[in-house]
This record gives structure tokens, sequence and C-alpha cells, in this order.
């Protein structure tokens, strides 16, 4: 299951249990429809709950992060996954963004809300 809010410039989303390729398309249509308006935006992703995510959205991710290189500013993601951090990692390799990897919510937070150097 995914939650999604966002504020100007900035998207939050919460993965809870598996993260599914429906969930993926869900969090594409809100950037898409932030990007087209506001122009490249801050993600948070917190990812502390999810228990799993399918083959098809790590597929989906690769994808994404190609098409929108331009369309983020920074990436925080909330984990105590060492594969989620290596997928963070790798995701930065496509975006021209500062992705930084979290082990508590509110330094993830912080992070965003600094204005960037």
């Amino acid at each position: 299951m995914i939650v999604i809010d966002h504020k100007p410039n900035l998207v939050n989303v919460a993965v809870f249990g598996e993260f599914t390729l429906a969930d993926y398309k869900e969090f594409e249509e809100v950037v898409n429809y932030k990007v087209k308006f506001e122009g490249p935006v801050d993600l948070y992703f917190d990812l502390s709950q999810m228990a799993g995510l399918t083959l098809d959205v790590a597929w989906e991710e690769v994808k994404f992060s190609r098409a929108h290189a331009n369309d983020f500013k920074r990436v925080a993601v909330v984990t105590d996954s060492q594969w989620v951090t290596w997928s963070a990692w790798l995701s930065q390799t496509f975006v021209n963004a500062d992705v930084e990897v979290f082990a508590v919510a509110e330094e993830a937070r912080m992070w965003l809300e600094m204005e960037p150097l």
C-alpha cells in the first residue's frame, strides 16, 4: 500500500507492506503532475515499513528515473534495508539530484527542509 501527500515542490511517499506496480504507477502520476506545473521537485520516500517490492516495480523505477533525470532536486529515502540503500544509490546514476538515505525519518525531513547549497 502506498500513501502519497504533496506540497509545493515536494512529494511525500510512504509504503506499507508490498510495493506493487499499481502503487508505483500512482506515484508516477503525482510526480508527472507536479513536475508539469511546478518544475523539479523534492521527493521524500519512507520505505521503513515496506515488506518488499515486485520485480516489475524495480524495472519501472529504472525506466522512470531515466525518463525523469532532471525532474528532481533532492531525494530522501528512509530505510534500514541494505538492498533499498543500494537501489537508491543505483538510482542516483540516472538522475541529476542529490540522493541521501536515512535511517531516521526526522533526519530525512530536516535535510529536505534545509536550503540546498
